[in-house]
């Protein structure tokens, strides 16, 4: 059974920082590209970032220079590292595996950035 469990504080203030984290069970996790999304209330949910295979990594133009992505294949686990907190990045974020047509999603963590 396939199960992504992501973690992380859910309340900043605008400015702060806040790491989430996804662990991945039920999967060879070292081959699926990793991604972060995110769904704002009333909004289509967003790719924030990926990390594929080799470990290059792509952001969205909005969380460029303040997010971080990262995985560690040994843990299975993927995280990102969110800086410089806004109020627009407040959404329930998701984690996904990705392989060919194989796609895998955590139940979602819900992130607040108060102003």
């Amino acid at each position: 059974q396939v199960q992504l469990v992501e973690s992380g504080v859910g309340l900043v203030q605008a400015g702060g920082s806040l790491r989430l984290s996804c662990a991945a069970s039920g999967i060879i996790f070292s081959i699926f590209t990793m991604n972060w999304y995110r769904q704002a209330p009333g909004k289509q949910r967003e790719l924030v970032a990926a990390i594929a295979t080799s470990g290059s990594t792509n952001y969205a133009d909005s969380v460029k220079g303040r997010f971080t992505i990262s995985r560690d294949n040994a843990k299975n686990t993927v995280y990102l590292q969110m800086n410089s907190l806004k109020p627009e990045d407040t959404a329930v974020y998701y984690c996904n595996a990705q392989m060919v047509f194989h796609a895998y999603w955590g139940q979602g963590t819900q992130v607040t950035v108060s102003s």
